[in-house]
């Protein structure tokens, strides 16, 4: 009687703690707080617009598979085949070694030499995060790209690091503002990022700039990060300059994947080639070696497409910018037409960045042509942009006829908005 009197009341303690465990909220860790991804904040609002019945115009993610472009067969047949022979276990941390020589291999024909370590990740965004969780203390900073894609400055917030912007010249084509950059580097800057092509701007760095970016980085002595996850979908016949070319012993991250280029973002395969003097950057790389150990290794099948993308035939990428570069003409052109906003035209990836003149708020402009026209765009704020200054991003994945309704509803909403008496 004793024992069941007893286990009556620990279970009545044990009620009360779950009922008060009930009412207290669990804390949110801090580190947290700060992290923001525009991409895709903007969809919760368009979910709900959606649910309500609204049709909707989607041009703010960059996932071609979701407007018809499809990965080259070969791509799918390794991957298929590796499934099938049962490559369905864990993966070597660093990535297979047939990828790991078809990366270095075509990091090499493209000029970069001195590679100390190259590994595969899930996806270049877990790339990404273990090369600045295994080079950043918190208190240290990076040097970010304004506009820039925002996972960088997402994972800063996470690592307790600072991301500081330096300005991309709209005025000259979105090139990087070298000076601007110098300008923002102190004793505690780690790294200096290069998104070349620009997501959000589609700009492509010109070779001349970024031998002067690599001046800074020689001279204070930061690791770069080249990002190039777009290197080969240009317009109008421009060539790409690998910034791990210019300098052979400087310290360069190069990072590639199949999500863009591939055309196989779901498949979460990208991949880093660091370059330099191996001496200087082996305590960062046994660094990086460590956390990838940790985590035990990339999505497995997959790699397995790595080396035929690489060596195999470039057709898909042919047919993909045909089609690009008449969607992109059409909507330069019908944007560059709406009073009050203009764009500069992207010479590569899959992206446009257009300035609003005479919009004081980005945010709430996109929020409320979300709200009346369905039309789905990112606000500049989102990747950054020169104080002052408001912009949108818009995809230029969608069909003409997609692109050719959003472009009008964009106009027709921007008509209704602009101010008396305001030049455009």
């Amino acid at each position: 009687m004793a024992l069941m009197e007893a286990r009556a009341s620990c279970g009545s303690g044990r009620d009360l703690v779950a009922t008060q465990n009930a009412i207290k909220p669990v804390r949110a860790a801090q580190r947290v707080a700060g992290v923001r991804y525009a991409v895709r904040d903007v969809v919760v609002q368009a979910e709900r617009l959606r649910k309500g019945g609204m049709r909707m115009l989607y041009l703010n993610i960059g996932d071609p598979n979701q407007f018809g472009f499809k990965p080259p067969e070969h791509l799918i047949s390794a991957v298929e085949g590796a499934m099938r022979s049962n490559r369905n276990g864990y993966a070597p941390s660093e990535g297979i070694p047939e990828a790991l020589q078809a990366i270095e291999a075509d990091a090499n024909a493209r000029g970069i030499s001195n590679i100390c370590h190259t590994w595969v990740g899930n996806g270049c965004s877990e790339v990404i995060d273990m090369a600045l969780t295994a080079l950043c203390d918190p208190g240290e900073n990076i040097l970010v790209p304004s506009p820039g894609y925002p996972l960088y400055t997402a994972l800063a917030a996470k690592l307790g690091i600072e991301a500081r912007p330096y300005q991309l010249d709209e005025a000259n084509g979105w090139q990087p503002d070298v000076a601007d950059m110098a300008a923002h580097c102190d004793a505690n800057t780690r790294a200096v990022v290069v998104i070349n092509p620009n997501n959000p701007t589609g700009s492509l760095a010109s070779a001349a700039a970024l031998r002067s970016v690599m001046r800074v980085a020689v001279e204070r002595d930061l690791v770069v990060f080249a990002d190039e996850i777009y290197d080969r979908l240009l317009f109008d016949g421009c060539k790409h300059t690998p910034l791990g070319s210019i300098d052979p012993n400087a310290s360069v991250l190069t990072l590639g994947g199949l999500s863009k280029n591939w055309l196989a973002p779901g498949f979460r395969i990208g991949w880093g080639v660091v370059s330099g003097d191996a001496q200087r950057l082996q305590p960062w790389l046994e660094a990086v070696r460590q956390l990838g150990r940790a985590r035990l290794s990339a999505n497995h099948p997959e790699q397995y497409g790595i080396a035929p993308c690489l060596q195999g035939s470039q057709e898909h990428l042919t047919q993909m910018l045909v089609e690009l570069t008449a969607r992109r003409d059409l909507a330069m052109q019908r944007l560059n037409a709406i009073p009050g906003i203009s764009c500069v035209v992207p010479s590569g990836a899959f992206y446009a960045f257009a300035r609003l003149h005479t919009v004081d708020n980005d945010a709430q402009w996109c929020s409320d042509l979300m709200q009346e026209t369905g039309v789905v765009v990112v606000p500049g704020s989102g990747f950054g942009q020169r104080p002052g200054t408001q912009h949108f991003r818009i995809v230029l994945l969608p069909s003409c006829e997609i692109l050719a309704e959003a472009c009008d509803a964009i106009a027709a909403f921007a008509q209704r908005r602009a101010p008396a008496g305001r030049a455009s």
